[in-house]
């Protein structure tokens, strides 16, 4: 070890005066590097003699950084919690001052608080309040949504069209095989428990119109519309959610940019634009399905074909449309205004995808009640 490694040492001595007074000598170096040792034993010393004072000395020190004062000021609050003074002396005055900055009483360790458990009302009324702020909410958005679409109606070279057929190819294109698959499977499955009691009666002929039918007015816009909600409308959100986060919506504000017409605009229209198609290949990959098991029956395809054909009519095939255009407003909408209702913290992305998620399947469901009181009353 050489001599300049020598000097930088720290050393204590430990002695024991009257009454119960420990007196711990400091001397050397306190640095982070020699202060280890030093913390140990001076621990190791107040825990053996179980002094009613303590007494530093300081005056030997020759230099001392901020782990010396942490060890002094640890010290000083461990004894502190156990009622034992400590008083420290001589310590040279180009550290009193960085000593003095610090209180043991900041470091305490605190009880963690046990937290109170809400009462049923106040559940309710907090539920309630929540409640009342997210429509109120939803409606400033829609508000400023159509606003934003009138404008781009009049002006359409404002719209960002690149963005626009780059969502569109997101929501559209590449959902074509997760729709294809599970409206294939679901036409299947109806179609193949219709058949069983249908067939007790001699009425598989039937399956054809139940297959049709469902899959034309509820189940083809309703599954595709579960399916964006679910892909695309959690994509929207953890998309601007992360700008938000990145705080790239407020720089999109300084720069005097709307961020409803700058980014939830493009993707509306390239969801609705995209919607009605998706449900159309729902349609038919669901009567794929019913075909399937309509020929396994053995009947001929073009029984089935025309079955299909007498049993449903263009209005049947419109109003599953209009279905699907409203859902892709409300799916597409709800991603945008979750995202851009995310918060800060490393988990404000994943709580806007999900309430993304929840939020538009609730709207699609309530949606389509309303279309079938309103299709009920219409006759249609």
């Amino acid at each position: 070890m050489s001599g300049r490694e020598l000097s930088r040492s720290a050393s204590l001595a430990v002695s024991s005066g009257n009454e119960g007074v420990l007196t711990l000598r400091l001397s050397g170096w306190l640095d982070a590097h020699t202060i280890s040792d030093v913390w140990n034993q001076c621990r190791a010393a107040v825990n053996q003699s179980n002094p009613s004072k303590i007494v530093v000395e300081g005056g030997d020190i020759q230099y001392c950084d901020g782990a010396g004062i942490a060890m002094l000021v640890d010290l000083k609050r461990e004894q502190g919690a156990r009622t034992v003074p400590v008083e420290i002396r001589s310590l040279p005055a180009a550290y009193q001052p960085l000593l003095d900055l610090f209180d043991p009483a900041d470091f305490r360790q605190l009880k963690a608080a046990r937290p109170v458990p809400a009462c049923l009302p106040e559940q309710v009324g907090e539920a309630a309040s929540n409640l009342w702020r997210d429509i109120a909410a939803l409606v400033r958005f829609v508000g400023e949504l159509a606003a934003a679409l009138a404008s781009a109606a009049m002006r359409p070279g404002r719209i960002r069209w690149r963005d626009a057929l780059l969502a569109a190819e997101n929501a559209g294109v590449n959902a074509l095989p997760i729709v294809a698959l599970i409206s294939f499977l679901i036409g299947l499955i109806m179609a193949f428990q219709s058949a069983i009691p249908m067939s007790q009666f001699g009425a598989e002929i039937y399956v054809a119109d139940l297959v049709a039918l469902s899959m034309l007015r509820e189940l083809g816009p309703l599954m595709t519309a579960i399916i964006l909600a679910g892909r695309s409308g959690s994509a929207f959100a953890a998309e601007i959610g992360t700008m938000k986060v990145n705080e790239e919506i407020n720089a999109l504000t300084t720069m005097g940019l709307d961020p409803v017409r700058y980014l939830v605009v493009t993707r509306v229209i390239a969801a609705v634009a995209m919607m009605p198609l998706l449900t159309l290949f729902s349609d038919l990959m669901g009567l794929a399905g019913g075909a399937v098991v309509f020929l396994s029956f053995d009947f001929p395809l073009v029984t089935y074909v025309q079955e299909v054909l007498s049993a449903v009519s263009l209005g049947d095939l419109v109003g599953g449309l209009a279905k699907a255009f409203a859902f892709g407003i409300l799916v597409a909408g709800i991603g945008c205004l979750r995202g851009l209702q995310t918060r800060t913290g490393a988990s404000a992305v994943g709580l806007s995808t999900t309430r993304a998620v929840v939020s538009g399947i609730v709207l699609i469901v309530l949606a389509d009640g309303v279309f079938s009181v309103v299709y009920y009353y219409l006759g249609i």
